[in-house]
């Protein structure tokens, strides 16, 4: 199963139905969500008034944007990462010295993870990188 955040239409649909007296059951049932996921998103956003879906979808975007693994970084950022890759430094390297310059905090993982997107889309970062991963077959596969 794969997780999705609520959208702002269902946090509408949510308002309606508890509105009309559903059960968290229900309304769970209707949105093809789990129970407990209904019933975290009412207790998270419910304000002194009551359940606001524009309100609850705003805090919702808000609490995402300040989470430290959800920052986009800029296509000016990934240039200067890419700029010290080209010099042969590891992500490590890259890393370290961007958070030395105070540039832009990154860990090495996600430098790593924009090379090799990077080549899939035909591009050429990864014959930059240091260590150069060879597809390894198993021994004995198929036996």
């Amino acid at each position: 199963m794969i997780y999705t955040h609520l959208t702002r239409e269902e946090r509408y649909q949510i308002h309606t139905l508890k509105r009309q007296g559903a059960s968290l059951a229900r309304i769970a049932a209707e949105l093809g969500r789990s129970r407990s996921t209904i019933c975290r998103e009412l207790q998270r956003n419910a304000g002194a008034t009551g359940y606001k879906p524009a309100h609850a979808h705003d805090q919702a975007r808000s609490r995402q944007s300040q989470r430290r693994n959800a920052r986009q970084l800029s296509a000016e950022q990934w240039e200067h990462v890419r700029a010290y890759l080209r010099l042969y430094l590891s992500p490590q390297q890259v890393s370290g010295r961007l958070k030395l310059e105070g540039a832009l905090c990154i860990s090495p993982e996600s430098i790593y993870q924009h090379a090799y997107q990077n080549k899939a889309q035909g591009g050429d970062l990864v014959k930059y990188l240091r260590c150069q991963k060879s597809r390894r077959r198993r021994h004995a596969s198929g036996q």
